[in-house]
């Protein structure tokens, strides 16, 4: 009877930490929460009735044991220090030249990840079990929370290693999920209590709290993004540190990536900000790392930081506000963006009335209803979004939103990307994409012409002066016609058929990003302009033939082939040529400045030259019959360094690719600059 029993206990227990992991650590849940909790509280009931068995890494601790008289203080073995902060880019990329100054110009490559906005803690696991939970306190010492850190969320009582390390220090965040909170907060209303104020404060109320079983119920998790003392395992890197413990079933931060460059790591961190829509955490900023653990040691640290680590913050204000509506947008690409109308808030200096839900995904995951109070955030220039569903304040008349099946425009039945979150309009000719993609067209991201924003081309669309594209440069024969527009006088017209008369005659880059190709921005239009010359070119090419091209890849290759492949593309091509558009011309490969001395080369310019900028360099070759590439491969015959030149030198090297100075570039080409003293 008692091995059954004890066979039972250790089949429940290993389910349950498996699914511990894939519920925390790899966000693939398999089983529902109530099926979950049914298998814990029969493991809870087999270990009451058979305390032989109870061991300190059961899941069962997880809820949370007897009360505690206090918490000891406890000195850290490594100091938990703070983190500098910067509040701009400029600042920023000041970090960036001091990192590379004091690694003498060596490349250096950078994490970028969310700096949660939760409380710091220490997790110590001796040979696997973990032993000790310790707040940060004063960076020296802190408070012994360990049966309270034992009820962390996702948090392994027992590595999942056959062979665990010695000793493993696993530093991170404890942290509050806004929709735990926002549960947290109706329970208290419910109660006649008083509420939570943010999730912060919660998380850091729980830890403090003597009786585990307290601090369990409001339910902290954990999020790890460091390490302090280590024995019996090595590391090279943060992203090897990261991935060891996630297989090891402890949650690391999420959505971490590192950049060879520190552009790349500054337009992430842009990326990153933009989504902070979609988390269900609080975060108060982007934190750059230093990847490589031996640049860090040789960084070292100042009195109160580490010279490897910057935390780029901003400012959050919140205010609280209702939903009066829910209503549906449909962008120039056809996407259906649910919107919520609020009722006005004033929030940092700015009147909020209205935020983007996003996607069908988002309202499910807030669980937003028409005529709910809701938490709307702003932080530092990104747009304001909807952070959390006030659920106490619940009237029973809120309504909920039934994402359509149909375009609220045309009509036509929607359809969802296969394997994303975003729904679709699928009919070229909707008048709602339509008018998104005129504006756009006529912005000066695209054509550039003047006098055409969302007014008059929606009193275009109105009048049936225009019905597509090449409508805009038929309204030369319409001037009269145009003149019957509100606020359209003469002076106005003709500006405006001078503005479309001169956009004639743009580039093919500029054609390209208007025509609202998925996929296709500023970039990659100039990309297909340079690489084929002309749109004939572009259309002839297979997305296979595409995706060969230097920054493009199979997913735009699709999307650029897809869109030229349809009937309404074709036709909108043909009619623009009939109407005098710029359609690029046959590309000519260039004569070799005398000596032919670029002639077929193609080159990378990496770093930061002395005596000329990176464009003048690229327009260099391109006067000497040369091909400027961004990325080094096996078709670069040179690559030309400057200071700082980060991972293409590398690459460079490894690939047997000649590398330049800057006076040996000049020096290949025959050219002198003309100095100060001369």
């Amino acid at each position: 009877m008692s091995e059954s029993v004890k066979k039972e206990i250790e089949r429940l227990r290993a389910e349950l930490e498996r699914h511990n992991y894939l519920y925390y650590v790899e966000a693939q849940p398999e089983i529902s929460d109530l099926e979950f909790d049914r298998m814990l509280k029969r493991l809870e009931q087999l270990e009451a009735e058979h305390p032989e068995f109870v061991s300190p890494d059961s899941p069962t601790h997880k809820v949370g044991g007897a009360p505690v008289g206090g918490f000891p203080t406890v000195q850290h073995r490594v100091p938990m220090l703070s983190i500098d902060n910067v509040y701009d880019e400029d600042e920023l990329a000041e970090f960036d030249r001091r990192v590379r100054k004091l690694l003498g110009g060596e490349p250096v490559q950078y994490t970028v990840e969310y700096k949660i906005d939760g409380v710091a803690i220490n997790l110590i696991y001796e040979n696997g079990l973990l032993v000790q939970g310790v707040t940060r306190g004063n960076g020296v010492e802190g408070d012994d929370i360990t049966e309270n850190a034992r009820t962390l969320r996702g948090v392994p009582l027992r590595l999942r290693a056959k062979q665990p390390p010695a000793l493993l220090e696993v530093r991170g965040e404890a942290y509050i999920a806004n929709s735990d909170f926002a549960h947290l907060r109706a329970e208290q209303e419910r109660r006649g209590a008083q509420p939570f104020a943010n999730p912060r404060n919660t998380a850091a109320g729980a830890l403090k709290l003597l009786d585990p079983k307290q601090c369990a119920a409001r339910k902290p998790r954990f999020f790890a993004h460091g390490a302090g003392a280590i024995e019996g395992i090595e590391f090279a890197t943060y992203q090897e540190f990261l991935a060891t413990i996630r297989r090891m079933g402890v949650p690391a931060t999420p959505k971490v990536e590192a950049f060879d460059d520190f552009e790349g790591a500054r337009a992430y961190a842009r990326t990153l900000a933009e989504e902070i829509h979609e988390l269900d955490f609080e975060v108060d900023g982007i934190v750059l790392k230093v990847n490589d653990l031996a640049q860090r040691r040789r960084l070292g640290r100042t009195s109160k930081s580490p010279r490897w680590i910057i935390a780029y913050k901003w400012e959050k204000y919140e205010g609280t506000t209702q939903v009066e509506q829910i209503g549906i947008s449909v962008g120039k690409t056809g996407v259906l963006t649910p919107f919520a109308f609020l009722t006005p808030v004033v929030i940092a200096g700015s009147t909020i009335s209205r935020a983007s839900l996003h996607n069908r995904d988002e309202i499910e995951r807030l669980g937003v209803r028409e005529g709910d109070s809701v938490v709307v955030e702003k932080a530092g220039k990104v747009i304001p979004h909807v952070v959390r569903v006030e659920e106490a304040r619940r009237t029973g008349r809120e309504k909920r939103f039934v994402f359509p099946d149909e375009c609220p425009e045309c009509g036509t039945p929607a359809v969802q990307d296969e394997g994303g979150v975003y729904i679709r309009c699928p009919n070229p000719n909707c008048p709602a994409q339509l008018r998104e993609t005129l504006e756009f067209f006529a912005s000066r991201s695209a054509m550039d012409i003047d006098g055409l924003g969302i007014k008059l081309v929606e009193q275009l669309l109105a009048s049936g002066l225009v019905k597509s594209i090449p409508d805009l440069y038929r309204l030369q024969d319409r001037r009269d016609e145009l003149l019957q527009l509100e606020r359209m006088g003469e002076k106005s017209v003709d500006n405006l058929l001078a503005g479309i008369e001169k956009s004639k005659s743009r580039p093919l880059w500029r054609l390209l990003t208007g025509l609202n190709i998925r996929h296709v921005g500023t970039r990659t239009a100039q990309v297909l302009a340079d690489e084929f010359g002309n749109i004939d070119e572009l259309m002839r090419q297979s997305a296979e033939q595409l995706a060969e091209v230097e920054e493009i890849g199979p997913v735009i290759a699709h999307a650029i082939d897809a869109f030229f492949r349809t009937p309404a593309a074709e036709q909108t091509i043909a009619e623009l040529r009939e109407l005098g558009v710029n359609l690029g011309a046959p590309r000519r490969e260039k004569k070799p400045a005398a000596g032919g001395r670029l002639a077929g080369k193609t080159l990378v310019v990496t770093g930061t030259l002395a005596r000329l900028k990176r464009e003048e360099a690229q327009e260099l070759i391109r006067q000497h019959g040369g091909k400027p590439a961004s990325s080094v491969s096996k078709k670069t015959d040179y690559v030309v360094a400057g200071e700082s030149p980060g991972s293409k030198l590398d690459k460079a090297r490894e690939l047997g690719v000649e590398v330049l100075d800057e006076a040996e570039f000049l020096e290949l080409l025959g050219v002198k600059l003309r100095t100060s003293e001369s």
